[in-house]
């Protein structure tokens, strides 16, 4: 029985449009993620056979596979979630992601300076990669960390809360090779509720993930 499982889109393809046209949510969700759920399923078999083998050659990147398609899978598993066709804007305490809001601010100075380091992150990774908005547990903040591939510049033991996938096919039927264009038209559709309830969890079980007491 397979470990992981592709998600459910939570609306349908065309839902948020014009931000990202139906072509590319049905193609980014049914053959991409769901590839990286393949992907990291074989490779668990794989590692089992090697166990039960003691055969131990191809060790290296067996766990290199297992790190990039289960981290594939849980990026897209957060990503569909983060946007919703109603978002965009800002978090407001009106709208009741008052705490993230404050959490930005005292994390980045403001939403405005938040906004442009997470847009320039997500749009300079080299190749392709994500823009990711992270709890960081042992100072209580939020960082913004930048995804090559699916591994990269990330403080161990943060918890993403809102992602950016900056890869080709993520925008390419689009916005063609203006990934910059793309991103900025991210924000239009970005579910602050989601985030929101993600960064609350996140500091709910801080205390698990510290090093130390």
């Amino acid at each position: 029985m397979a470990t992981y499982t592709l998600p459910e889109l939570p609306y349908d393809y065309a839902a948020l449009e014009p931000v990202i046209n139906p072509q590319i949510i049905e193609l980014h969700h049914d053959k991409h993620h769901a590839a990286y759920v393949k992907g990291a399923n074989e490779t668990l078999e794989q590692l089992e056979e090697a166990r039960d083998k003691e055969a131990w050659g191809a060790i290296n990147g067996l766990q290199k596979n297992l790190a990039f398609h289960l981290s594939g899978h849980i990026l897209h598993s957060i990503y569909w979630h983060n946007m919703t066709g109603d978002g965009g804007g800002e978090p407001l305490a009106a709208d009741g992601v008052g705490d993230l809001a404050d959490a930005i601010t005292e994390s980045f100075g403001s939403f405005a300076g938040f906004k442009s380091q997470l847009t320039k992150a997500a749009a300079t990774t080299q190749g392709s990669g994500w823009g990711v908005l992270a709890y960081e547990p042992v100072s209580g903040k939020l960082i913004v960390e930048q995804v090559y591939d699916h591994q990269g510049n990330v403080g161990q033991g943060s918890t993403p809360v809102l992602v950016f996938d900056a890869w080709e096919h993520a925008f390419y039927l689009q916005y063609k090779n203006q990934k910059v264009d793309f991103i900025e038209a991210m924000w239009a559709v970005v579910n602050w509720q989601d985030v929101a309830k993600r960064y609350a969890a996140a500091k709910e079980r801080a205390d698990v993930l510290l090093l130390a007491p």
